[in-house]
C-alpha cells in the first residue's frame, strides 16, 4: 500500500530558515519622509533582533535551540497524500497536504509565533500586543508567550470577534487578553468608531490599535507582533516547505503545482518560498497564491506603496493593495481579509514567478466539504480557498490526462468555524465580489505616494 502520511524525524527537521531577500530584488519601506526607512525608525515596535532579521539578505539563518525546543511539539508536520479526494475527483493527479492544523493552536501561526516570543523574551521585553482576523494569529501568540512567560494582548476584527466566540477562550487558556477591534481603548480605535459606529473592523484598523498600544506603553517593555507580511514572518514560516520538500525526496516526486491561500502572505510564503527558490535555480513549477473574490489584492489591486495599516502608523510598504482605508465584506474568511499583501510574495507576482488565483466564498466551501467528506478532516476556510483551486487543477489533469503532482498547504483547521459551515448548509451564505468601482475609491488614497520600482531580480 502506497503511503498515505510521509513522515520526517526530529533529527530531520529544518535547522535554518530560507530568506528571499537574497534572492530577489525589493523596494526599501518609506518613512514619512520620503526616504528609505532605517532600522532604529523600527525599534519602538519591534526588538532589534527581529529588525535585523527583517533586514537581512543572509540566504540561511541558524533557528535557535529554545525555538525548535518547542517547534519540536508538533514538528515536523505530516505531508499528507490526499487519496480519497483524488478518488473523488476522479483524477491522475497525486495531490498532497502539508498539514499545518497540527500545531497547539491548529494552525500554520506558531512557526513564526514562537519565534517572535523567544526573540522578543531574550531582549527584555515583557508583553506583547498584536491583532489578528479569524483568531488563528491571535491564538498562536497568546500559546507563544505562554511559553516564554509573556503577558499577551490581542485587538481582534470585530466581526470575527462575534462570529467566532471561542478564539477567545483559547487565547484566554493560554492567558492571552482578547479585545474586540476597534476599540475604545486608542486613538485610532475610537476614530474607527466615531466614522461607523457599526464598522465590521478590520485588520489594518486593528494592526492599528495594536501599534499605538505597543508605543503607547512608557515602560519601554512592550512590543508589536505581526503575524504576516513583513519580511522575519515569511522567513519563520519557511519551515513549512523546507520539511515538504525533504518529505518529496523520500518518496522520490517532486511537486508540478504549489497552492496556498494568500491573506497576508504567511502560509503561502511558508510552503511556497523553498520552491520559488527551486524555480528561480530552472525548476519547472506552476506556484498559486489564491485569495477571496471579496479581498482581491494580488488579482485586482495596483502594485503600489501604502501603509499596512488604517491609520498610517506603519512605513510605506512596496505591495499589492486596495488602500489602507479599505474594509472589507465580512465574508467568513478572516485571515484573508487584508487590503495589502506581502511586499516579498507581490514582488514575486510583479516577476511572473508566481500566479494569484481568485476563488468565491462559496466554491471555497463546497471544495472544502467535498474534502471533509473524503479526508474526513474539516479544513478552516481560509485553507478552502486554496483547496477550490486544488480541485480545479486535479479536474484540469484528468482533462489533459496528465498525472500532476499537487501540494497544497493545509493552514489551519476548521473546527472553531462551524458557525460558518452551518451558514453555508442553510444556503445564507452569498458570494462577494468586489467591483471595479470599489477598486478604484481604494485606490484614490495612495495616488500622491511614491511609485515603488519595477524590479527583475537576477538582472
Amino acid at each position: 500500500m502506497e503511503a498515505r502520511k510521509i513522515l520526517l524525524t526530529e533529527d530531520e527537521m529544518p535547522r535554518r530558515w530560507y530568506n528571499i531577500l537574497a534572492d530577489i530584488k525589493m523596494n526599501p519601506p518609506l518613512g514619512p519622509d520620503g526616504k528609505p526607512v532605517k532600522a532604529e525608525d523600527l525599534a519602538p515596535v519591534f526588538p532589534m533582533n527581529l529588525i535585523e532579521q527583517e533586514v537581512s539578505d543572509q540566504r540561511w539563518i541558524d533557528i535557535p535551540e529554545p525555538v525548535l525546543e518547542v517547534l519540536a511539539t508538533w514538528r515536523p508536520a505530516p505531508l499528507v497524500r490526499a487519496l480519497s479526494l483524488e478518488k473523488a475527483l476522479q483524477t491522475p493527479a497525486k495531490i498532497y497536504f502539508k498539514n499545518e492544523s497540527v500545531s497547539p493552536p491548529g494552525s500554520h501561526k506558531p512557526n513564526t509565533a514562537v519565534p517572535q516570543a523567544y526573540y522578543n523574551k531574550v531582549f527584555g521585553i515583557e508583553r506583547m500586543t498584536t491583532e489578528t482576523g479569524a483568531g488563528q494569529w491571535g491564538s498562536a501568540l497568546s500559546y507563544a508567550c505562554s511559553q516564554f512567560g509573556l503577558e499577551c494582548k490581542v485587538f481582534m476584527v470585530r466581526v470575527s470577534f462575534d462570529q467566532k466566540p471561542y478564539r477567545k477562550s483559547m487565547m484566554a487558556a493560554w492567558g492571552g487578553k482578547c479585545v474586540p477591534s476597534p476599540s475604545t481603548e486608542t486613538r485610532a480605535g475610537r476614530e474607527a468608531l466615531e466614522k461607523d459606529p457599526h464598522t465590521p473592523g478590520s485588520l489594518g484598523i486593528a494592526i492599528s490599535e495594536a501599534i499605538e498600544a505597543a508605543v503607547a506603553d512608557g515602560s519601554g517593555k512592550t512590543r508589536y507582533s505581526l503575524g504576516s507580511v513583513l519580511n522575519h514572518v515569511m522567513l519563520h514560516q519557511t519551515i513549512i516547505g523546507l520539511e515538504a520538500r525533504k518529505q518529496f525526496e523520500k518518496i522520490g516526486l517532486y511537486p508540478d503545482v504549489v497552492v496556498g491561500c494568500a491573506g497576508g502572505g504567511s502560509n503561502f510564503a511558508g510552503l511556497a518560498f523553498p520552491f520559488v527558490l527551486d524555480k528561480m535555480n530552472g525548476k519547472q513549477v506552476e506556484i498559486y497564491p489564491v485569495e477571496p473574490a471579496a479581498c482581491p489584492t494580488l488579482t485586482k489591486a495596483p502594485f503600489v506603496y501604502d501603509h499596512g495599516d488604517t491609520a498610517g502608523y506603519t512605513p510605506l510598504l512596496p505591495m499589492h493593495s486596495l488602500g489602507h482605508a479599505f474594509v472589507p465584506p465580512p465574508f467568513h474568511a478572516g485571515g484573508l481579509r487584508y487590503h495589502g499583501m506581502a511586499p516579498t510574495v507581490s514582488q514575486l507576482v510583479t516577476e511572473g514567478l508566481i500566479t494569484p488565483r481568485s476563488v468565491t466564498q462559496l466554491d471555497a466551501y463546497q471544495a472544502g466539504v467535498l474534502t471533509a467528506r473524503t479526508e474526513g478532516f474539516i479544513p478552516a476556510p481560509e485553507t478552502t480557498h486554496a483547496l477550490a483551486v486544488v480541485v480545479e487543477e486535479a479536474r484540469k489533469a484528468k482533462e489533459e490526462g496528465k498525472q500532476k503532482v499537487i501540494v497544497f498547504n493545509w493552514s489551519g483547521h476548521g473546527l472553531l468555524d462551524l458557525g460558518a459551515y452551518e451558514r453555508y448548509f442553510c444556503g445564507e451564505l452569498e458570494n462577494y465580489e468586489l467591483s471595479d468601482t470599489e477598486i478604484a475609491q481604494g485606490e484614490s488614497i495612495f495616488r500622491n505616494y511614491p511609485k515603488p520600482k519595477l524590479l527583475k531580480s537576477g538582472s
